[in-house]
């Protein structure tokens, strides 16, 4: 099951700290939001990214063209005239990468269009935002998904101040969303 995120708005409510790195590249800890949210996937079974760059991908691009994997798990070093370094732990090595640039200004809508192809023979595929980070059961979220009639599933949190609004029933189907 193939992940798309998002990963091409300006960040324009960070505003001088947006200007230096997108968001999804602000670190939580000592890795990028974008880093965290994949391994969040990843431990879920979900390896395979397609990634919708826009403003400053060329920043992500960067991040993982320079990564380097022992910053991230653990592992074994024997200096010597030929450094030896064995990692002892998982990490991205078994993750698949499409990087698309899916233009400056365009809206989540587009973006998603220009990677349709992607995504079309997949019988489920996740997409999300690449700036957020939760701790949602995604098994069980895929599950009640599975075994609903919905054409599409979203996950919604009550922001404390916002102009948009859903409203949804007991079923937790959507009844309307205002903008």
């Amino acid at each position: 099951m193939k992940v798309v995120l998002f990963c091409g708005g300006f960040g324009t409510r960070l505003r001088d700290y947006s200007q230096q790195v997108p968001k999804p590249l602000v670190p939580v800890g000592n890795r990028p939001i974008l880093w965290n949210l994949m391994k969040y996937y990843a431990y879920h079974e979900h390896r395979e990214f397609v990634l919708c760059l826009g403003y400053r991908g060329d920043l992500i691009k960067e991040f993982f063209l320079n990564y380097d994997d022992c910053l991230s798990t653990d592992f074994e070093l024997r200096p010597g005239v030929q450094r030896d370094v064995k990692l002892l732990g998982p990490d991205i090595s078994d993750w698949r990468i499409l990087f698309r640039d899916t233009g400056l200004h365009n809206n989540i809508g587009q973006r998603l269009m220009a990677v349709r192809s992607e995504v079309e023979d997949e019988e489920i595929f996740l997409a999300n935002y690449s700036d957020a980070l939760c701790d949602l059961p995604l098994d069980d979220m895929l599950e009640k998904f599975r075994n609903s009639d919905a054409l599409a599933s979203f996950i919604a949190v009550r922001p404390s101040n916002s102009l948009s609004k859903i409203e949804y029933g007991e079923d937790g189907l959507v009844s309307s969303i205002d903008y």
